[in-house]
């Protein structure tokens, strides 16, 4: 097992001190397929992984799931973290990949520890680099297949086309706003030139090349 402050550098600087913990945090072992904590649920701690991995995934009524991202030793659970700070709900499920060693870090203890500059820095520097990992997640699921989609229907309309964002997004049963950040994509390749209630075709090779693979 993995020393934690090897893992997590800024634990030697906490107070409540690991040592002055003790057994109280554990570490605890649990097996692979174990949930650590669930989706509505009420926040129990927050999870440092010494060995093994955590997924976290949201479930829908329908029983499909969405993974959103995975913790394996020296990084820290967005869910979990987001959940102390706002006293919410937890948002997402926890359960082991397989076998997975971690300390358990009680509420309050928590709250004491980001009183620490380094602990707290840490903190934040991870869930930073966790929301730019689930940012580009909600960009994959939000724009898949639809770059492809809106670019075969800008094609066959001639060169200068009068459209509004929102009259493609209501063809494409999207939202204005996806189809907004597309379009801006589009102009920053220099497919597009974009205009008030109008959008000039600028390369439509490059376009036909993108909604051909729509098809695959």
């Amino acid at each position: 097992m993995h020393d934690p402050t090897s893992l997590y550098p800024a634990l030697a600087l906490v107070n409540p001190s690991l040592a002055e913990l003790g057994a109280t945090i554990g570490p605890m072992s649990v097996a692979g397929a174990t949930i650590l904590f669930d989706e509505n649920a009420p926040c129990r701690g927050f999870p440092l992984v010494l060995e093994g991995e955590v997924k976290v995934s949201r479930h829908s009524g329908d029983g499909r799931s969405l993974e959103l991202y995975r913790v394996v030793p020296g990084e820290l659970c967005l869910v979990s973290s987001a959940c102390l700070f706002r006293s919410t709900p937890l948002s997402a499920q926890g359960i082991t990949t397989k076998p997975t060693t971690l300390l358990l870090i009680a509420p309050p203890t928590f709250a004491q520890w980001l009183q620490t500059p380094a602990f707290r820095d840490e903190v934040l520097g991870l869930f930073a680099e966790r929301m730019a990992d689930l940012t580009l997640l909600v960009d994959a699921v939000a724009f898949h297949k639809l770059d492809r989609r809106l670019a075969a229907a800008l094609l066959g309309r001639g060169q200068d086309l009068a459209l509004t964002h929102q009259s493609l997004a209501d063809e494409l049963g999207t939202v204005r706003e996806i189809i907004t950040r597309l379009l801006r994509r589009f102009e920053r390749e220099g497919w597009v030139e974009l205009g008030r209630e109008r959008i000039q075709i600028r390369d439509s090779a490059a376009l036909r090349t993108l909604a051909a693979s729509l098809a695959h």
